[in-house]
């Protein structure tokens, strides 16, 4: 059996126990759902496949995918566009691409020397075909089959930084639009950072 028999495999047999096929790119020691297929370069109990994922993405059948998840992974990859490429193959018409990012306003994104390029509000509005963002931006290359659903700012504070991160919760105001959104990175991202982002892509037909 070859390598991309096996990952099909294990992707039929997901769906036929669970009813669906979620990947989770570098999932490391733990996976957000347990039923995914953890993929990571470094061997762990949650790994199921080890390698690079936008290799490991290429031995899956096109369509073959309902969900991909990642959290904390895409800023260390260099590639960006390459990898969405490579997940917009794999997933089904109307699958979801979903993911957890640093904003570029978090002082610990800038910290830490694997972290490879900043993300934020509309940075996938220069990748794909449709966005929800009210900001009209270039497209350099010919945009990727998705629709930019939506994305989500996550304010909080690392432990022990408990009352601090209360305090940072009442900044979820600038969620309750695309508007706030785009108000709130422009003019206040700077003085009032956000941890991470929610990102929603969803394959189009």
């Amino acid at each position: 059996m070859t390598t991309a028999d096996s990952h099909r495999a294990l992707a039929e047999s997901r769906r036929e126990a669970h009813g669906y096929v979620r990947l989770e790119l570098g999932c490391g020691t733990s996976k957000m759902d347990p039923n995914a297929i953890g993929i990571d370069l470094l061997s762990s109990p949650a790994v199921d496949i080890v390698g690079d994922a936008r290799e490991v993405l290429k031995e899956f059948a096109a369509a073959s995918v309902d969900e991909i998840f990642s959290t904390h992974f895409l800023e260390h990859v260099s590639d960006a566009r390459g990898m969405l490429e490579a997940c917009a193959r794999v997933l089904r018409p109307g699958g979801m691409f979903r993911a957890v990012i640093p904003h570029f306003s978090n002082p610990y994104f800038h910290s830490d020397p694997t972290h490879d390029r900043p993300y934020g509000l509309h940075t996938f509005s220069y990748l794909v075909a449709e966005s929800f963002t009210n900001r009209t931006v270039p497209q350099y290359e010919a945009p990727l089959p998705f629709r930019y659903s939506n994305a989500t700012f996550v304010f909080k504070s690392t432990r022990p930084h408990y009352v601090r991160h209360g305090f940072k919760q009442l900044r979820r105001i600038f969620n309750l639009s695309t508007w706030t959104k785009e108000l709130y990175e422009e003019n206040w991202s700077w003085i009032l950072p956000a941890y991470e982002v929610r990102y929603e892509l969803e394959r189009l037909a």
